[in-house]
């Protein structure tokens, strides 16, 4: 069990939206996540399968959308997914090189499920970012048995964070970078609703949580981790009962919310956000949606910081070295900050 705390366990408030009992994606119904880690000496990757129990024989499709914060990327499935407004199977993150691949073996494994025994067309949507400052990527490791494994393990309950699955091999901000994950609880109209994210961080910038910056080249005593890669994936989850514009509407905030968190957006980015409704029903008006595109934003911000702050110092391909977030710096630079906000409020 990772001892390394979550940005709640650091007195950091929530926004204007409670967080989830678990604080994860899983806390929307039938969403259930699994991760396949692969690690040794050269190689530092893996798999994460985001699963929704409500894709099955009876629905083949969810409601979905997409946003591109900048398309330098190899997103496997995305023009169907933004043309037809649906996703048809599980969503899988990996790395780079692995995307396709990983995407044979995930086609595979649909077909073989009950209610595809006639299907002949198939959009598998497979996301990645390049793991290649940990991990020797051009050897292409993950394989069929690595998803297979991600997707057997998906699970409700706590997910595991860090360097784990996906995130195994990832960088960002100068950091391990990792998977994270949080949710957020809002009102559309008179219904309670949750929207959860799950990320793989591996982009560049400067790192600031709750506002407050968190540069890698003050609070480490070495030399911060320059990636090769420069990406984010997203993803979101929702019980309530979005159409696909709307949920592309979703997906944009969520790519908003990386700034947050100190991303450059820099040109090699690639940044995506897939949002998905768990629901059924007629969806609400856009007017009732802002509670919606809040709760998203500090969801996603708050699962980006839980990336990186559950992820340990990882040593990989070539020796390079990716090195945790200092947890005792982090308090004391929050600290700090409530300090001197205190102040100024006695002032005024």
């Amino acid at each position: 069990m990772n001892a390394r705390p979550r940005l709640h366990e650091l007195g950091v408030a929530s926004g204007a939206f409670r967080r989830g009992s678990l604080n994860a994606i899983t806390d929307v119904a039938g969403v259930r996540i699994g991760h396949s880690t692969v690690q040794t000496d050269t190689l530092s990757t893996g798999v994460t399968a985001i699963v929704a129990d409500q894709l099955n024989a009876d629905r083949r499709w969810l409601p979905a959308g997409l946003a591109v914060g900048n398309g330098y990327g190899k997103l496997i499935g995305a023009t169907q997914l933004q043309e037809l407004g649906a996703i048809e199977t599980p969503v899988l993150l990996t790395s780079t090189l692995s995307a396709f691949r990983a995407a044979d073996a995930l086609v595979a494994w649909v077909l073989e499920q009950p209610g595809h025994e006639a299907t002949r067309s198939l959009n598998p949507v497979v996301g990645e970012t390049n793991d290649s400052y940990l991990s020797d990527i051009r050897s292409r490791p993950v394989g069929e048995s690595h998803v297979r494994e991600a997707l057997a393990a998906a699970a409700s309950g706590p997910v595991a964070e860090g360097g784990v699955g996906a995130g195994t091999g990832t960088v960002a901000l100068g950091y391990k970078g990792g998977i994270g994950t949080a949710s957020r609880v809002f009102s559309v109209g008179a219904s309670d609703y949750t929207v959860g994210a799950i990320v793989q961080s591996n982009y560049s910038g400067t790192l600031r949580i709750a506002g407050v910056p968190m540069p890698a080249a003050d609070l480490l005593a070495a030399e911060p981790a320059v990636g090769d890669g420069n990406s984010c994936m997203i993803v979101l989850a929702t019980d309530a009962p979005l159409d696909a514009r709307q949920l592309s509407r979703v997906a944009n905030r969520a790519i908003f919310a990386m700034h947050g968190t100190g991303s450059d957006f820099a040109q090699g980015s690639g940044d995506y956000a897939i949002a998905f409704s768990v629901a059924e029903g007629s969806p609400p008006d856009d007017s009732l949606l802002s509670p919606a595109f809040e709760a998203t934003m500090d969801a996603v911000e708050e699962a980006l910081v839980n990336s990186l702050l559950q992820a340990t110092t990882r040593t990989g391909f070539r020796g390079n070295t990716a090195r945790q977030v200092p947890i005792d710096a982090v308090r004391e630079r929050l600290r700090r900050a409530e300090w001197m906000r205190e102040s100024e409020r006695m002032r005024d």
